[in-house]
C-alpha cells in the first residue's frame, strides 16, 4: 500500500483568500492585500461592519468557480500520484452550497484525481491519511491525534497569511517545498 497524503483545499490548492479580497477591495474600494492579513484570518481583520457581506461571497454561485489554481499545485500533485494515494479533502460542510462548484471546479482543474477521492467533510480528523497538507492549523490538530490503533498522522501546515504565527507542525509555503518534502 503506498502512503495517502490528503490535501485541503481553500488556500491550499485553490486561491479563496485571493477571490475574498478581489471581492472585497472592489465592494468597499479599499486595497487590502495578503500582507495586512500577517497572522490573521480576514474575518479578524475587517470591519464587524463587513463580516457578512464577505460570508455571503461564499454563497454566491460563482465564487468558487471562478478560484485561480495555486501556483504549480497541479504538476506537483499529478507527481506524488506516482508515489502516494491522493486524497482532496475540504471542509465543505462549513458551506453546504459550495459542493457542487468545488467538485466541478476539482474536475476542471485536477482531472486526474478520480471522484472517488475527493472528500467532503466537516472534522479531517475523521481522515485515514498518513499526512494532511492544510493551512488549517484548528484541522491538522484534530487530524494528527491518532486512533486506537492507527499509525502516527502527520499534519503539515501550508503557509497562509492567517497562520504566519502559527507553530508546532512542519511547513511548507508552497508547492515546489511539497515536492521536495515528498519526492526530494
Amino acid at each position: 500500500m503506498r502512503p495517502i497524503i490528503c490535501i485541503d483545499m481553500d488556500e491550499v490548492i485553490a486561491d479563496a483568500l485571493g477571490e475574498h479580497l478581489l471581492r472585497y477591495n472592489r465592494d468597499f474600494g479599499l486595497k487590502l492585500t495578503p500582507q495586512d492579513l500577517h497572522g490573521r484570518w480576514i474575518w479578524d481583520y475587517i470591519p464587524p461592519a463587513h463580516v457578512d457581506a464577505v460570508a455571503q461571497y461564499m454563497l454566491t454561485d460563482d465564487f468558487f468557480s471562478v478560484l485561480e489554481v495555486m501556483p504549480e499545485s497541479q504538476r506537483v500533485i499529478e507527481r506524488l500520484q506516482s508515489r502516494y494515494e491522493i486524497f482532496i479533502a475540504t471542509a465543505a460542510m462549513e458551506v453546504p452550497s459550495s459542493f457542487t462548484p468545488k467538485f466541478n471546479w476539482l474536475a476542471r482543474h485536477f482531472p486526474f484525481i478520480p471522484a472517488t477521492h475527493i472528500v467532503f467533510c466537516g472534522d479531517k480528523s475523521i481522515l485515514r491519511g498518513d499526512y494532511l497538507i492544510d493551512d488549517n492549523p484548528r484541522q491538522l490538530q484534530r487530524f494528527s491525534r491518532t486512533h486506537a490503533g492507527d499509525s502516527p498522522r502527520e499534519g503539515i501546515l501550508f503557509s497562509s497569511p492567517a497562520n504566519a504565527n502559527v507553530t508546532g507542525y512542519r511547513r511548507v509555503n508552497n508547492w515546489l517545498d511539497v515536492e521536495k518534502m515528498f519526492l526530494g
